[in-house]
């Protein structure tokens, strides 16, 4: 790896981290090359400007997610298959829960002036899954809502976590509570297409 490579991988991290935390209209680039421990005008020749640095970020997430995607849908063969690609979607997210950071925060209208963003990196993730799912749920379920109810879910999981009798909050970074939620989850998209009862692992 060469120095200018570190160099974008640092500012790329710097960036994934402060917009998962701040969002886009939260963050500057100065804050980015303080994070980074580099000038702005490294991070300009690196990475050019924010908008550009908030692009990379998001492709680089959204490639990361549709491997996985891609993976577990060519592995979906029967309806009771779609609940491990549940369990593999979580557990992405709580591995990198700078993904779902990033996507709470445009929800909120963050980046409003980046365009397409959805239907560039969103849409085709959800109807890859969907049309996979179609294939081995009954033709009444509806699959794409389904689908938006394991992201809403996690994402919102991922982001307020689950209030304890302590009064703290627990989350994706807890593994009991990360246990708690993969088998809810099971459980939920179980009795959604139709297969109520099944053992939530």
């Amino acid at each position: 790896m060469t120095s200018s490579d570190t160099a974008s991988e640092r500012i790329l991290g710097a960036a994934t981290r402060l917009f998962a935390a701040l969002g886009y209209d939260g963050t500057s680039t100065r804050m980015i090359a303080e994070a980074a421990g580099l000038n702005v005008a490294t991070v300009a020749y690196h990475a050019g400007g924010k908008r550009d640095l908030y692009l990379a970020v998001i492709e680089r997430a959204h490639l990361a997610e549709r491997a996985l995607l891609e993976d577990g849908v060519a592995q979906v063969g029967d309806a009771e298959s779609l609940l491990t690609l549940v369990d593999r979607y979580v557990d992405f997210c709580a591995e990198n829960p700078e993904v779902p950071a990033l996507w709470m925060h445009r929800w909120l209208s963050d980046a409003a002036d980046v365009a397409d963003l959805e239907e560039r990196f969103v849409r085709p993730l959800v109807d890859l899954v969907a049309e996979a799912a179609r294939k081995v749920v009954s033709a009444d379920v509806d699959i794409e809502y389904v689908v938006w109810t394991v992201v809403w879910c996690t994402h919102g999981f991922g982001s307020g976590g689950v209030l304890g009798a302590d009064g703290r909050r627990r989350g994706l970074d807890d593994p009991r509570e990360l246990d708690r939620f993969r088998a809810h989850m099971r459980r939920l998209v179980s009795t959604l297409i139709g297969l109520p009862g099944r053992d939530a692992r």
